[in-house]
């Protein structure tokens, strides 16, 4: 569908397993020039506000490119600031961003106060306790709610030594982590496993865990008239899955393969 840019317009503080040589301000032209040589791939280009005029930033941008926090270490103010001013998403909640506490309720509590923004939960059994999960879906409400695997290139490989954007990363099981300062670097986690961990670990209703994976993403790309669920007139993309969520079949393009 196209190209979720984390980068590089982050917080060094809170780049995660990002490479901090590459990490630059936000800039309307640099953006442009992002949209420009992707002929239009990227659909989400991701900043952390307060490390700039955010505003007038969005306000160059927003009617070419969904805006998203990313990476950020925004307090409530400056994060509530940019989803006033067009910022619509927000990358993996809950991590490379402030914790959310009571006296100071950051990245999180301007989004649970922004009812146009939805937001990323990687739900892989790693990155976010299960009580978390359970408790975001309540703050915010099931149309709200996108599930990410976030994986990276090691996802479905085995264990060993991978690299993330020039960065060495180790894998064992579903952890993967920089070898450098054991920063978690990503999920190796596939989407379908995701969905599976939220119904089965997580306790999460079955048809919540799918429309977080299907129509939620699908609305926040606008792109849920054609795709997202199942209704005469969108693109036939489907997997069947047996009563154990295990995949049966797969429907692409109409096309049946089992």
């Amino acid at each position: 569908m196209g190209i979720n840019m984390e980068g590089p317009f982050i917080s060094k503080v809170k780049k995660g397993a990002q490479d901090e040589r590459n990490i630059i301000p936000f800039h309307a032209g640099i953006c442009r020039r992002f949209l420009k040589a992707s002929d239009g791939l990227v659909k989400f280009i991701g900043i952390a506000p307060e490390e700039g005029d955010a505003e007038e930033f969005i306000a160059q941008v927003k009617d070419q490119v969904r805006v998203s926090l990313a990476h950020t270490n925004a307090d409530y103010d400056a994060a509530k600031a940019a989803f006033d001013a067009g910022a619509s998403h927000a990358v993996h909640l809950y991590n490379a961003m402030p914790e959310f506490t009571h006296r100071a309720p950051g990245v999180v509590g301007a989004v649970a106060d922004s009812p146009h923004v939805m937001a990323e939960l990687i739900c892989d059994g790693v990155h976010i306790h299960p009580a978390a999960v359970r408790t975001t879906l309540r703050m915010l409400g099931e149309d709200r709610v996108i599930f990410i695997s976030d994986s990276m290139r090691a996802a479905g490989m085995e264990d060993g030594h991978y690299t993330l954007g020039g960065l060495e990363v180790e894998v064992t099981g579903k952890r993967a982590v920089l070898v450098s300062n054991g920063a978690l670097a990503g999920s190796v986690t596939t989407l379908p496993d995701c969905v599976r961990m939220a119904v089965k670990k997580m306790r999460i209703p079955l048809e919540t865990a799918i429309a977080c994976a299907t129509i939620n993403p699908a609305r926040s790309l606008g792109i849920d008239g054609s795709r997202g669920s199942i209704a005469p007139g969108k693109k036939a993309d489907l997997v069947l899955w047996d009563e154990e969520l295990r995949l049966k079949q797969v429907i692409k393009s109409g096309k049946l393969y089992s």
